[in-house]
């Protein structure tokens, strides 16, 4: 039995079709140590050991039932019959000396480049020629398949908790499935939609304890519109039309450091990641000349709403939250106080839960229609730029022997926002690697420093540092 895309799953792919500078995959970029006897592990290796895991995750080899999203009907996931590892798993070398600016200009054309629709939507690439020794490998998966966690998810499965792992065990069989017949299958989904509102209303009528959450879900998404409609994003010179290559830069901090700030002046760590974004945005204008708008910058910062036990469960399952970024301030902490009372302040209302109403209204629209409702969630006028921060594995990890040293994360760009923060930890660390438009963002350094220095100005305030 196949399986059609959500309509947030669907979004993405809408995103794509309606710029051609769009690249809505998501991706890390994984560093080893050399494999036991040095270097990168051999690329038949790598793949025989990725057929393996990849049994776990079925989807990876699956492909779209058509390329293009629109029609009656949502495109659905069936077997890709052409499936080769080889396609799908390729090799790479650094120029000399293979450190940090060459794999991270290695990595934004990586990342410049679409993923084939008519193929599984993933592609990873051994990276060679690293100092050291060292190799990298870089993942490129669609969002249409997977969110942020969800990747997460799916990277711990290839992964081990030692290096001399005991071996796998072969995975289940799942229950074998009867196939509908297409005429039954599409009339299914032409009706799917005022089903769906009949069986919430049913939903509702039966389970009256879910009257406060829909209650909420309302408020939410009036909260939503009128932040849209009357309150909207400031324009910025980050809010412009894109090219189709991109750049990326990095900045990795201790975890002990953010939480030592949130440990003084309250909040999480999440805050402290905002804050350090905020300081990299104000930076970066004022060196551009530009005035940081009074009202701040607005954030989208996406939200993880997957069920604890949805482990290895893909397809996006998660809502935002708007959160303005005080830009204009100057005093560090100021700002942070400040991201820090908004921050609570949006999760303490409904924004959430409009969002994620806002969403599962856009799915009654037919695919013909949604592209319409996709476009608008990812709009420069409800948003500036994007900001998300997803927790990694507390431990180290390993693969083929190979002791994992950091993992670099990507975020895409949406049509006429030139730049996205994505924040990961890992071990101990916590990597915030920007993602640019090269054309409009050549001076992309200048959020890195701001970040840089305005960790040390909080560490500072806190007692820390010198």
């Amino acid at each position: 039995m196949t399986e059609p895309l959500s309509p947030l799953d669907a979004t993405f792919l809408e995103l794509e079709e309606a710029d051609p500078t769009a690249h809505m995959h998501i991706g890390a970029i994984m560093v080893f140590d050399p494999v036991p006897g040095g270097g990168p592990p051999d690329i038949d290796v790598l793949r025989e050991h990725l057929g393996r895991r990849l049994q776990a995750l079925p989807r990876y080899r699956e492909r779209l039932s058509r390329v293009t999203t629109g029609g009656l009907t949502w495109p659905h996931w069936v077997p890709d019959e052409r499936f080769e590892m080889s396609a799908h798993v390729g090799r790479a070398a650094l120029l000399p000396p293979g450190g940090e600016a060459e794999l991270l200009e290695w990595a934004g054309d990586f990342y410049s480049v679409r993923l084939d629709r008519t193929r599984a939507l993933w592609e990873m690439a051994v990276v060679e020629g690293l100092a050291d020794g060292r190799w990298a490998l870089a993942t490129k998966t669609h969002h249409c398949m997977v969110d942020g966690v969800g990747s997460v998810d799916a990277g711990q499965a290839l992964l081990d908790a030692s290096a001399d792992p005991a071996p796998a065990p072969a995975p289940a069989p799942g229950p074998p499935g009867r196939p509908r017949p297409r005429e039954t299958e599409v009339a299914t989904r032409l009706v799917g939609a005022p089903l769906r509102a009949l069986r919430a209303g049913a939903d509702l009528a039966l389970h009256p304890h879910r009257a406060k959450e829909v209650l909420d879900g309302a408020r939410g998404l009036v909260e939503l519109l009128v932040r849209d409609e009357l309150l909207a994003a400031p324009r910025t010179s980050l809010n412009v039309p894109l090219a189709e290559r991109r750049r990326l830069a990095t900045h990795t901090v201790a975890l002990d450091d953010l939480r030592r700030v949130r440990t003084v002046l309250g909040g999480s760590v999440n805050d402290v990641v905002l804050a350090l974004v905020t300081a990299g945005l104000r930076r970066l204008l004022l060196a551009r000349g530009e005035e940081p708008p009074t009202g701040g910058m607005r954030a989208m910062v996406p939200v993880n709403v997957r069920a604890a036990g949805d482990h290895l469960a893909l397809g996006n399952q998660v809502t935002s939250l708007f959160v303005d970024l005080p830009v204009a301030g100057d005093d560090a902490l100021d700002r942070y106080r400040s991201v820090r009372d908004e921050a609570r302040a949006r999760k303490a209302g409904r924004q959430a839960a409009g969002g994620r109403t806002l969403i599962e209204l856009a799915g009654l629209a037919p695919p013909i229609l949604h592209s319409v409702v996709a476009r608008s969630l990812f709009a420069a006028r409800l948003f500036n730029v994007t900001v998300t921060n997803v927790p990694g594995p507390r431990v180290a990890l390993y693969a083929l022997g190979a002791r994992l040293r950091r993992i670099i994360p990507l975020v895409p760009l949406a049509a006429d926002h030139a730049l996205a923060v994505a924040a990961l930890s890992y071990d101990g660390d916590l990597c915030l690697c920007v993602n640019a438009d090269r054309a409009s963002v050549p001076d992309i350094g200048e959020v890195v420093r701001g970040m840089a220095d305005e960790l040390d100005v909080l560490l500072g305030s806190v007692g820390v540092g010198a």
